[in-house]
């Protein structure tokens, strides 16, 4: 049975959100300011997506998705300084 997990965090000004379903696949989306960037699908119990940040010039950051055990997480990686950041939970 799958489940959709929301998970938020603000950075650089910009909000990345992602939507993660467990289930027999992990799906991972992503989204910068609203707008979908990233996508993947794995039978793993992590994933990692890179998407840009629209700063000048653009941020790339990486979204990682663990699966479990228990609830998933979900952390932004900044290729900058390579610091995980924890994306809280939203509960919807």
């Amino acid at each position: 049975m799958s489940r959709r997990h929301h998970f938020h965090t603000d950075h650089l000004g910009h909000s990345v959100s992602a939507t993660v379903q467990t289930g027999h696949r992990l799906v991972v989306e992503v989204l910068v300011d609203g707008k979908e960037t990233g996508h993947a699908t794995t039978k793993d119990d992590a994933v990692t997506v890179a998407v840009e940040l629209p700063t000048d010039p653009p941020t790339p950051v990486t979204v990682r998705a663990v699966a479990g055990p228990g609830e998933p997480g979900c952390t932004l990686i900044v290729a900058a300084d390579g610091e995980p950041r924890a994306m809280e939970p939203r509960p919807y």
